[in-house]
């Protein structure tokens, strides 16, 4: 069975992060052994060299969050977080296109963005925000994503309407299959919210409040 722990990726995207509290979020990443921090580009250099006697990988964003930057600023941004250290990249769909009903832009751009990850042995997770699409425009951005290699698909950046749902993470799960993994990211907040998203088929969950989280199941384990 999968380590708790190992379903979070602890993550700090607020614009006015510091240097000081992405530190203190690699510490706290260390200290529970989560999956990964997810962070800014500007802060990947620094969180992995905070994390480098550790098992914690560290995630960059791109084309974060509206996903309406051209392929190749996002891939620009992806190769220059990779060089300074990402083993995980977690891309925004370029949502306009896919409301558009623009596939082969999309799938172009997707098996661009996956070919760089992949020729670093990295990870591309595939953001949908799924609050500002119909379950037809999820189904057929989770279909590219798979066409075009990306390794998860992922629900929300927690920077729109809406975060993640138990619904639209099943509706992920069963669109995807084995071809993919699903990131449930956005307003995960409580233990419940998080055994709810995986059980859902959530195989990783993108949290601010992944301390909070971790300690309600370290306390509920104890009592058991």
């Amino acid at each position: 069975m999968k380590q708790f722990s190992k379903y979070f990726d602890h993550t700090l995207l607020k614009p006015d992060a510091s240097r000081s509290d992405i530190l203190k979020l690699c510490g706290e990443a260390a200290k529970y052994d989560f999956a990964s921090v997810c962070v800014n580009g500007c802060h990947v250099a620094a969180a992995c060299a905070a994390l480098k006697d550790t098992d914690v990988k560290t995630a960059a964003v791109a084309g974060f969050p509206l996903g309406a930057m051209s392929t190749e600023a996002k891939a620009a941004e992806i190769s220059d977080a990779l060089e300074n250290g990402a083993s995980e990249i977690d891309a925004v769909i370029n949502i306009g296109a896919l409301k558009e009903s623009r596939y082969e832009y999309i799938e172009d751009e997707l098996a661009t963005l996956a070919a760089i990850c992949h020729e670093d042995d990295s990870l591309l997770k595939v953001i949908l925000e799924t609050c500002l699409l119909t379950d037809e425009e999820i189904v057929k951005g989770c279909q590219l994503a798979v066409k075009a290699g990306a390794d998860f698909v992922k629900t929300s950046t927690g920077f729109s309407t809406g975060g993640a749902t138990p619904r639209h993470v099943a509706l992920m799960k069963k669109t995807v299959g084995y071809d993919a993994l699903v990131k449930a990211s956005g307003g995960i907040k409580t233990l419940e919210d998080a055994k709810q998203m995986i059980e859902a088929g959530a195989d990783r969950l993108g949290c601010s409040a992944s301390v909070h989280i971790i300690e309600e199941h370290l306390t509920q384990s104890s009592r058991s």
